[in-house]
């Protein structure tokens, strides 16, 4: 049994893992959710599950959608915008032993602007996104997860369109971003040069005007408690907390959640993570900036 057990971990544990993150928006609580599910699995037999992947997946779900709901009463009390912990990196190792299409599903990273808009769905909205676009399930194998009929399903799902992509010619809802990190290369430059400098125009005419700046302190570090919006707001911003130091220490380009993003190290120790969201309808320009600075959501980075 114990033997059985480890390689049903070693197979399907990044599968899991990433749907949870995607649910949850922490790594951490997506590996410890994880860990909870096997642990359930060894008071069941495997014997007992005729269909082990459905299984797994609808326990990490659920599982998922129950924590969610705790959450939620978590961050109404939570000081200033609550982000998601950023993906430096391969956080999460993709196993030779999973089938082609497990493998295609863990190896494309959901964005970080995407994972930021996950957010905005209720935990059951959530769900139904992640299993439809993500693992591409069918609207029957999906009610089935969820405990709803496939037209409650079809319906909910109807529902993420206009949430997600409010605006005309955007497509917000596809989970993985086609922005490479050469895209951003320019942003990436731009940001460095101007921390070094202190002189921001330059790179705030890579953002649209309606560009927004979101930080999240947490309550354990400074940060703006709300959304900075328009780009002259963005700007008169950055350039505040550079005159007071915030930048001070090494920039470093750094993949995260797939595409290019920075990270402040002061002293040999992580500050502050920063990504780029691109703007909808066609535009060359960026839209979103998010400033992660809450020392929990940095802590595994750290380590």
């Amino acid at each position: 049994m114990e033997a059985e057990l480890e390689e049903l971990y070693a197979a399907y544990k990044p599968l899991l893992q990433s749907i949870a993150y995607r649910m949850l928006g922490s790594i951490t609580d997506a590996e410890d959710m994880v860990q909870d599910v096997f642990a359930a699995m060894q008071r069941t037999p495997a014997g007992d599950v005729r269909h082990m992947k459905a299984y797994l997946v609808k326990m990490v779900t659920n599982r998922c959608l129950n924590v969610l709901k705790s959450a939620a009463r978590q961050r109404e009390v939570y000081v200033g915008p609550w982000l998601p912990e950023p993906d430096i990196g391969d956080v999460f190792s993709v196993p030779t032993m999973m089938t082609p299409e497990e493998r295609a599903v863990r190896e494309e990273t959901v964005s970080y602007a995407v994972l930021v808009m996950l957010q905005q769905l209720s935990p059951v909205e959530r769900a139904v996104f992640v299993l439809r676009e993500v693992l591409a399930y069918d609207y029957k194998e999906i009610a089935g997860i969820l405990g709803k009929t496939e037209a409650g399903c079809r319906k909910i799902y109807s529902r993420l369109q206009p949430k997600l992509a409010p605006e005309p010619g955007s497509d917000r809802l596809k989970a993985v971003s086609s922005v490479t990190p050469a895209d951003a290369s320019p942003l990436v430059a731009a940001f460095l040069q101007a921390s070094r400098t202190g002189d921001f125009q330059p790179f705030i005419h890579l953002l649209v005007d309606d560009a927004v700046l979101v930080s999240d302190g947490g309550g354990k570090v400074r940060a703006a408690i709300r959304p900075i919006l328009g780009r002259d707001r963005v700007l008169a911003f950055l350039e505040g907390i550079s005159g007071k130091g915030s930048f001070q220490g090494e920039l470093r380009p750094a993949r995260i959640n797939g595409e290019a993003g920075l990270l402040l190290v002061r002293d040999g120790i992580l500050q502050a993570a920063v990504c780029f969201g691109w703007a909808d309808g066609g535009t060359s320009r960026w839209k979103t900036i998010y400033l992660i600075t809450n020392p929990d959501k940095l802590q595994r980075l750290r380590s």
